[in-house]
């Protein structure tokens, strides 16, 4: 089959992109306007495009206030839109915080909260629990991005150092109506884990953020481990009274992205195969299987017959020891490069679709069936480069970097393989 499989697999990134755009999704989920107040809350990578959306499609009165990362906003006419730093949290996103905190309080029964959740929300919702102190939140932080925990560890543990995550906000809001609308970007989809859960109830303790921390070995400062140890910080859980005029609605899923690209393969004449929408693990182990798999295809036409293309969403991890650049999609693409080791007719794409791979200017990069002769005839190892943790480099330097932009939305990470 002839085809540009660089073109195809960027469209296919595209398509998956678009079926998150918060334009199209925040719309059909509105409610009607309400007696009272409309207050929005939001706090993510798209909590800017959600509030346009919101102010485009409403019709009464409005006001609120979203935090979302740097270079990530949108202009607003009602609502204000800030931002902060992420991954680490910053002193911008504090303070967005604790206004957004006192936002909500004083409200009645006849008032509506509108929060707007998006991947990134946890670390831009950057209010320290009394006892702890931004400094404090900023140095686990960082040690939990580096230890190979998953998103649902991460959140865990963040929650409990928070004064407004894990359903806290929703707790201070009481007893307005709450509607939450979230674009996911958690494998399995837990309203309860998207930006910590500002407005869930909790299932999770203290005792489970402390031996997330210990698994790990990470190494907190004394009042962070006595602020768990004490159980003060503990988190509103199911059967709290205040969650009961409390609605979450997850209008946006990487499952919902997958199809979309699906659809956009079935077109080109090519058969999809959706392996699943929540893939964790070390990026690159994942990549070791799945480079199996798309051998499969090639010599055997199983799990599917050639063309196809082997589609995944989730969120890998990285457990980092090397000084490269690098970015969890790059080090899996980079992985199923050594994996692969040149078959001929396999190309891949692995990209977030927030356009900002970890903390690089990219989203991702592109693999060719020659990636390997390129790199060799440059003088450049692929394995040394993937031990050094330095996929980015790797793939910059062959110009192979897929470079879109915010594109304020999230719904996590896209993986295609095109098997030809």
């Amino acid at each position: 089959m002839k085809m540009d499989a660089r073109q195809f697999l960027k469209g296919l990134f595209e398509a998956a992109v678009a079926a998150a755009d918060p334009a199209s999704c925040v719309p059909r989920h509105l409610p009607p306007p309400t007696r009272g107040r409309t207050v929005v809350i939001g706090a993510g990578k798209a909590a800017a495009a959600m509030a346009r959306a919101v102010e485009d499609r409403w019709p009464g009165e409005l006001s609120g206030l979203v935090v979302t990362r740097y270079g990530h906003g949108v202009a607003c006419r009602r609502i204000e839109v800030v931002e902060a730093a992420h991954p680490v949290p910053d002193e911008a996103g504090r303070a967005a915080a604790a206004r957004m905190l006192a936002a909500v309080q004083g409200l009645t029964s006849d008032d509506r909260v509108l929060v707007l959740v998006s991947g990134g929300g946890s670390a831009l919702l950057a209010l320290p629990h009394e006892g702890i102190t931004l400094a404090d939140k900023q140095q686990v932080n960082r040690a939990l991005l580096k230890s190979g925990a998953g998103i649902g560890e991460m959140n865990c543990v963040r929650k409990h150092l928070s004064a407004i995550k894990g359903g806290r906000l929703a707790a201070a809001a009481y007893p307005a109506r709450l509607l939450t609308l979230a674009i996911s970007d958690v494998p399995g989809d837990d309203p309860a884990v998207v930006a910590s859960g500002p407005t869930v109830p909790d299932p999770t303790t203290c005792a489970d953020a402390l031996a997330i921390l210990e698994k790990y070995r990470i190494a907190v400062p004394p009042t962070v481990e006595a602020l768990l140890r004490s159980g003060i910080s503990e988190t509103p859980k199911p059967d709290d009274l205040r969650f009961a005029h409390c609605e979450t609605r997850v209008i946006a899923t990487a499952q919902a992205s997958l199809a979309a690209a699906a659809e956009a393969a079935r077109a080109a004449g090519v058969t999809p195969l959706i392996l699943g929408d929540a893939i964790e693990g070390e990026a690159r182990e994942v990549a070791k299987v799945m480079a199996g798999m798309a051998k499969s295809c090639a010599q055997h036409a199983a799990p599917a017959r050639p063309p196809c293309v082997l589609l995944s969403g989730g969120e890998t991890t990285v457990t980092v020891k090397g000084q490269g650049r690098g970015g969890r999609n790059a080090e899996f693409l980079l992985a199923l490069a050594v994996a692969l080791d040149g078959a001929a007719g396999i190309h891949a794409l692995a990209g977030d679709t927030d356009g900002i791979d970890g903390t690089e200017d990219n989203a991702g990069a592109l693999l060719t069936d020659d990636t390997l002769a390129r790199a060799r005839a440059a003088g450049i190892d692929a394995k040394a480069r993937l031990a050094d943790n330095d996929g980015y480099g790797f793939f910059s330097a062959l110009n192979d970097l897929v470079v879109t932009g915010p594109t304020r939305t999230n719904v996590n990470d896209f993986r295609a393989i095109l098997v030809l």
